[in-house]
């Protein structure tokens, strides 16, 4: 009879069943439904609880598990900052100057996934160069209180063209055309408001 016994248990615990015995050699059915039970138990030893795995990977098991989940970022920190970060809702990364025309600048348009013009060189002895404030890649931003920030580049130049007065308001961006632009940069809101306002005041050498 023990012999028997022994036989249908071997093969009943391949289909996800187990059963206790007794010292004495009289089977109890302890049925224990889950295909997984005992397993959770035998595999909670505190090394594999700390066990991370990719979020990505995560199975219905992971949880059932407790297995812990950490994703990509978390298991390698970065700084969500890039290092050469400037922020472009600071107005002290923006410069204003006043100038006659001609200006003697020679602007250049960004690169289209961006827009707006930007200071591609200074002329030699010209009104801008003369007036030392302004640098090469600087990002057109205002011209008076009009933005020109995404324009094309005709429509950008032409905002200074046709601007009143014997000196024009130009408001740049220190910074490249990503900074200003690109996903850490201004949003249109806070350009909106602070173009409206006048930018910053006209710097001083």
């Amino acid at each position: 009879m023990n012999q028997l016994l022994s036989v249908s248990l071997l093969v009943t615990s391949v289909s996800g069943f187990a059963f206790v015995h007794t010292t004495a050699g009289t089977a109890t059915t302890a049925l224990h439904m889950g295909l997984f039970d005992g397993v959770k138990d035998a595999f909670s030893a505190p090394a594999l609880e700390r066990t991370s795995i990719d979020s990505e990977r995560e199975t219905p098991i992971d949880r059932w598990m407790g297995w812990s989940v950490v994703s990509e970022n978390q298991q390698q920190p970065e700084s969500a900052v890039p290092a050469n970060f400037v922020d472009a809702m600071d107005d002290t990364n923006y410069v204003a100057v006043a100038l006659s025309k001609p200006m003697g600048i020679v602007f250049e348009e960004n690169d289209a996934d961006f827009g707006g013009i930007f200071v591609q060189s200074l002329k030699e002895g010209g009104v801008a160069s003369e007036n030392g404030l302004l640098q090469e890649g600087d990002q057109l931003v205002a011209v008076n209180k009009v933005k020109v920030a995404g324009m094309v580049f005709d429509d950008a130049l032409g905002a200074i063209v046709e601007a009143p007065g014997d000196t024009t308001k130009l408001v740049f961006f220190r910074g490249s055309a990503k900074q200003f632009y690109g996903p850490t940069g201004a949003n249109k809101e806070w350009v909106d408001e602070f173009v409206s306002k006048g930018g910053v005041e006209v710097s001083k050498k």
